[in-house]
């Protein structure tokens, strides 16, 4: 097996410790002035060059040991990866450049930008293995990565404009803000000082030692130590005029914020304790660290990023106590930053190719608690969403392989395992041998993988047994920590595919190897198409399961067990079945005899049982079909059967997947029974809230296509008055009251499935606007204890939805006026230009009202209502304006369409 050359066995050197030293940060020049010094173990007495990494810094000088002067070369491939070759300009050419760069600086190649030359009087010093310290002085102007500088364009002092400067980054990308070795798989011990101005604060890893001020008392340094060795990548600043908030449940704890937000801080962060005591629980370790520290920040690139003892997050996930859908995302993204701190930060890889280890491994942590949090529901969604978003991924780009590191090993060819089909290889547009070059895109699909290969993993092993292994990655790494670099223990705080391998053998003594050349070391997922019928002479049922698709992109054989379920009219029986080729027929006896035309009480697999009118039914007793119930494989499903079945499926199997599945399988079956099997689902409380809601767009769907022979009022319109109309006049809606959760989620879905619903001439119908104005016009919030502004920005969305394209016999060319509007579109353009103006004296959370409506708008000019003029998002787009308000108009729906490019190309032109 080849061994992947990683710093671990390949560098010259070790590195034991790593001063950061920035003194001269300023807000005004964008700049900073600093000092490196690090401390280099060499392992080859003929050691006479030290590669570092280091991006757009500006490197003055760099000293040995305090004394001897050392020569040095600074070169980035990727400011010129091309070569200047202007001949070959294809995104094939570039891509096979991009990845030479990238190679030419990867730290576990042992390269990088800033190559050190060892003096000879020096050499005396690598003979006798001492310890080098490479000391480097070094600026940063207006970088263009890596760090970022909000300075807001106002007048007052920082403090009051809110000034401050974060680090961020794509992976190891540390180089961007100070030279260092650039490593996951490098880990020391770290001094850190920065000096500030003296009403700043700087937030950084470890301990805070001290803070000193200057003589002048105008500015102070602040001085870190972080004692458990940490690589690069997970070292961190942010400065600001931050208020602080010492976490009253865990006083180790530590939130900061922007000035005048502290309100919005304390209650985003009120149960972030839980998650501490949660994952310790769960791993049966203590959190490694002494501390942790929040920063959120503003114009920050994502939700939060995960650094030793710290995680830097954005402002936007803060929110007030009376905001209900922010909640949800702003505790899962904390929650998943604190998982890191232990698989991420403390225990790093030894390569970027086992990323999918830290990432999965975090994920799935975070995922226990979410299902803790929120219900088993929430979670088993959120499943089975990962699953879709991945399978849709690798259909459309290839198959991801989570380490591709080494090959898998190859399968025995034999009698019984001819040689597989060839088909093409995947393709991607940017190179996946390199985590710089990987496609975001591709990153966050794999990301998705790693989390559903861990959870497959806990499926064959046991999660007890699973969380033991954990532990003893944990256990070893803290051990590990507490040892200086000469025991050769820090090894054990990096993680690989191979490394985990053997921890599961070690805890399970279950040999995963070939769970990992299948799943982690190969890309693609299966596709299962099952088709069933029933044989009434042998009481069986045939099925027949096919893998039609396997030379297609990103899908692939599977050959192993397989869970079919049916449940049957006495109860849910479980048969699994051997898959080996492409097309496996098997007879399944059933257990139960048909009783068409009978009520009679069924037993669910919960234990439960249901009266269940089966009238509908035929010969069979199978009630329904699932396959691979529990998602413990990567797959898309296709069964074939009768919609009595899907509406048996959607109305009384318990699991919530099942539910979303019957509801896309009834997409296809516009029938009395589907509308009645769907509307019963929206009205049923016992439902979870996100089938009621899936089920209410899938009713929009049914009844567009049942519009020819359907004489009633619009769907769902019952439905609302029922649950939220005023007892004395159904019309009339009643003052929000938001308490039950499920009743707010469905009081803003249902607005946006009518929405979708059309006549016969495609046309959303009268009664639905006007319906939707009215709901504007009576909505009243005076009583309700939490924002309507979700809601609001949901009527809205749903008043844009209505809109269609313009049916018009003007002649081309001739100007849009307020006469030549349809008198709907006149209702829902006023309603849309008050609300915004509304906006600009009483604005809400995250200004989604004004995004809503700027959406609309866009509509409106996309499908001819509006001149296509794009001063009004101008307007919106410029600096200072809340980021989801300059970037309404990104959205598939309202993108620029091609006619308006042209137009708008000739008016320029003709001006």
């Amino acid at each position: 097996m080849r061994k992947e050359k990683t710093g671990d066995n390949c560098r010259p050197f070790k590195l034991a410790h790593q001063i950061v030293s920035l003194t001269g940060i300023s807000f005004e020049r964008k700049s900073i002035i600093g000092f490196v010094e690090l401390t280099v173990v060499p392992l080859r007495d003929n050691l006479r060059i030290i590669k570092l990494n280091a991006k757009q810094c500006r490197i003055y000088r760099i000293i040995l040991n305090d004394q001897y002067e050392a020569h040095f070369q600074y070169f980035d491939p990727f400011l010129d990866i091309c070569q200047a070759d202007t001949d070959t300009r294809s995104l094939d050419v570039f891509s096979t450049h991009h990845l030479n760069a990238a190679l030419k600086v990867d730290p576990d190649n042992c390269a990088g930008e800033l190559v050190v030359t060892v003096p000879p009087e020096a050499g005396h010093l690598v003979a006798e293995g001492t310890a080098l310290r490479v000391g480097i002085e070094f600026s940063l102007e207006q970088p263009q990565g890596g760090i970022h500088f909000v300075v807001p364009p106002k007048e007052g002092t920082y403090a009051e404009r809110g000034v401050h400067m974060f680090t961020y980054g794509h992976q190891n990308s540390s180089r961007l803000w100070f030279p260092c070795v650039d490593s996951y798989a490098e880990p020391c011990t770290w001094k850190l000082e920065f000096t500030v101005d003296e009403d700043m604060t700087a937030v950084s890893n470890g301990d805070l030692i001290e803070v000193v001020y200057t003589p002048d008392m105008r500015r102070k340094t602040y001085h870190y130590f972080l004692n458990i060795p940490t690589c690069a990548p997970n070292i961190s600043l942010a400065v600001g005029p931050f208020e602080i908030f010492v976490d009253p449940y865990m006083h180790e704890v530590t939130h900061f914020c922007l000035p005048n937000l502290l309100p919005l801080l304390k209650v985003t962060t009120r149960y972030m304790h839980e998650a501490f005591e949660f994952y310790e629980e769960t791993l049966s370790n203590r959190y490694p660290y002494s501390c942790y520290k929040q920063v959120f920040v503003d114009e920050a690139y994502e939700d939060y990023q995960s650094y030793a003892t710290m995680s830097i997050l954005s402002v936007n996930l803060l929110h007030s106590a009376v905001i209900i859908d922010q909640v949800y995302i702003s505790r899962k993204a904390q929650a998943q930053a604190i998982a890191e701190q232990f698989f991420g930060c403390f225990i790093s890889m030894q390569n970027w190719s086992d990323l999918w280890l830290n990432k999965g491994i975090s994920q799935y942590l975070c995922g226990l608690y979410s299902k803790k949090m929120f219900g088993n529901n929430e979670y088993r969604e959120m499943i089975q969403g990962l699953l879709s978003a991945v399978v849709k991924y690798e259909e459309e780009f290839g198959g991801i392989i989570l380490d591709p590191s080494q090959p898998p090993a190859p399968f025995p060819v034999g009698g019984n395992n001819p040689q597989p089909t060839t088909k093409a290889e995947e393709k991607f547009y940017f190179s996946i041998r390199n985590i710089h070059t990987m496609s975001p895109m591709y990153i966050e699909a794999l990301q998705k993988k790693a989390f559903l290969v861990m959870r497959m993993l806990e499926h064959r092993i046991g999660q007890e047994l699973l969380l033991q292994v954990f532990n003893k990655q944990l256990s070893l790494a803290t051990n590990a920590a507490q040892q200086k670099i000469g025991s050769g223990l820090w090894g054990n705080m990096l993680i690989s595919t191979d490394v985990f391998t053997k921890a599961i053998f070690t805890v399970t003594g279950k040999d995963m190897a070939v769970f990992v050349d299948q799943w982690v070391r190969t890309g693609g997922h299966a596709k299962f198409h099952l088709a069933s019928v029933f044989n009434r002479k042998r009481n069986t049922i045939e099925v027949e399961i096919r893998q039609d698709c396997t030379n297609q992109l990103g899908i692939r054989k599977y050959v192993g067990p397989l869970l079919v379920q049916l449940q049957e009219l006495d109860g849910t029986f479980k048969h699994n079945l051997q898959i080996e080729n492409t097309v496996v027929k098997a007879d399944i006896t059933c257990h139960s005899k048909s009783r068409r035309n009978k009520k009679k009480k069924i037993p669910l697999c919960t234990g439960e049982e249901v009266d269940m009118d089966l009238s509908a039914m035929d010969d069979s007793p199978v009630l329904w079909i699932r396959l691979d119930p529990e998602m413990t494989l990567l797959r898309s499903v296709v069964i074939e059967q009768p919609d009595y079945q899907w509406q048996y499926q959607l109305r009384h199997e318990r699991d919530v997947t099942a539910q979303m599945d019957a509801i896309e399988a009834l997409e296809r079956f516009p029938t009395p029974a589907t509308r009645l099997a769907l509307t019963d689902t929206i009205e049923n409380e016992q439902c979870y809230h996100k089938v009621r809601c899936r089920a209410a767009h899938c009713l929009t769907k049914v009844a567009n296509a049942m519009v020819t022979n359907w004489a009633g009022p619009p769907a769902m319109l019952a439905i609302f008055r029922k649950f939220f109309g005023s007892f004395a006049a159904p019309h009339i809606i009643r003052q929000n009251n938001f308490q039950n959760f499920q009743h707010y989620f469905l009081q803003k879905t249902i607005p946006l499935a009518m929405a979708g619903l059309r006549n016969a001439h495609g046309i959303c119908p009268h009664e639905v606007i006007r319906f939707f104005l009215d709901l504007f016009k009576y909505n009243d919030n005076s009583k309700n204890r939490h924002s309507d502004n979700y809601y609001r920005a949901a009527l809205v969305e749903a008043l844009g939805n209505t809109i269609t394209p313009v049916v018009s016999v003007v002649a081309q060319g001739t100007p849009i006026t307020a006469e030549s509007l349809s008198t709907d579109t006149k209702l829902i353009l006023e309603e849309i230009t008050r609300l915004l103006n509304l906006e600009k004296a009483l604005p809400c959370y995250k200004y989604t009202v004004s995004v809503a409506c700027l959406r609309a708008i866009r509509k409106l000019q996309k499908f001819g209502h509006l001149p296509s003029r794009p001063t009004l998002f101008k307007s919106y787009a410029q600096y200072g304006h809340f980021i989801e308000r300059k970037m309404p108009h990104s959205s598939d729906d309202t993108r620029e369409t091609h006619k308006e490019k042209e137009e708008r190309r000739e008016d320029t032109f003709r001006s």
